[in-house]
């Protein structure tokens, strides 16, 4: 049985959103199974968090409510409402008008009453409006100009992402062709990707997407990229992904598990957003960057 006191952080707790974050990733790999599967609800679903009951909370990652309660002690606090403060005080200090926002997206999709095929439809855009809006308050600038700047100096891209991630990194290939950057897709038929990871060089770059539950190749690319010095940029669902610890950028974009289903929206929009960032970089070109159609490229 799991237990957790309030003096266990050996001191006070953290006492915003930023310091809680950072105990969770430092005590992620000591913990249980089920305060794992906590850890990680609360790292992709901030604005989730003071909005929703704890008894709602704990239905939606699949745990008792107690368990919220001594996964908060466990660090420190004295329950789960004082954890539930402190994302209200973030979400409060967002951009103006956002937590109305997230609020009357999040009360829509709880209230759902029309299940045609139009029903399903509105679901899904709305809940990708949410993911999309949360892309401009959740991903600091500093990361996306390092990535940048990482996929401007590549000699070459290489792209590793299986199963649903798979189409974002095709995407990402078709994109960074179209503007003459060199890439490599690892593609994982005929078993050959990882043999082909192991050509890369410190002079190139991986950019790795995956998301929970996580591809074990893609995994093993990350990590064997990381320790030959290869810089990684990867988007992930989390920074509690298994990704994180190789990352030299990691890009988190919550999957929200209340969804009819886990969409690409927005990690494919911030993937076409880098791509874009990297075309203006690379043609000296940032107030309106080409990315040629297939047709132009062939006529040139």
């Amino acid at each position: 049985m799991e237990t957790g006191h309030p003096n266990a952080c050996n001191g006070m707790p953290p006492a915003d959103y930023e310091g809680l974050i950072t105990l969770i990733h430092d005590r992620y790999e000591q913990m249980s199974r089920n305060y794992q599967a906590i850890a990680v609800y609360l790292t992709q679903n901030p604005n989730d968090i003071p909005v929703r009951s704890v008894s709602a909370i704990a239905e939606t990652i699949g745990v008792h409510a107690s368990s919220l309660v001594r996964f908060a002690q466990s660090l420190g606090y004295s329950g789960f409402k004082e954890i539930q403060i402190l994302y209200q005080k973030r979400l409060e200090t967002a951009a103006p008008g956002f937590s109305a926002r997230v609020r009357a997206l999040r009360e829509g999709m709880r209230h759902r009453d029309n299940f045609s095929e139009t029903g399903f439809l509105r679901e899904l855009v709305v809940q990708d409006i949410a993911s999309l809006e949360g892309l401009l308050d959740d991903i600091p600038a500093e990361d996306l100009a390092h990535a940048v700047q990482l996929m401007k100096d590549a000699e070459t891209i290489y792209l590793v992402g299986q199963n649903r991630s798979a189409p974002v990194v095709t995407l990402v290939r078709y994109l960074l062709t179209m503007i003459g950057k060199r890439c490599v897709l690892l593609d994982s038929s005929g078993g050959l990707a990882t043999h082909i990871a192991r050509t890369m060089t410190p002079d190139d770059l991986l950019f790795s997407v995956s998301f929970r539950y996580y591809a074990t190749e893609v995994v093993s690319i990350v990590d064997e990229a990381h320790e030959a010095g290869i810089p990684v940029v990867a988007i992930s669902d989390t920074t509690l992904s298994p990704l994180a610890n190789s990352a030299t950028v990691i890009f988190p974009v919550p999957e929200h598990r209340q969804s009819v289903a886990r969409s690409l929206a927005a990690p494919i929009c911030l993937a076409q957003a880098l791509v874009v960032a990297t075309a203006a970089q690379l043609q000296k070109n940032e107030k309106d960057p080409r990315i040629p159609w297939v047709t132009e490229a062939s006529n040139r």
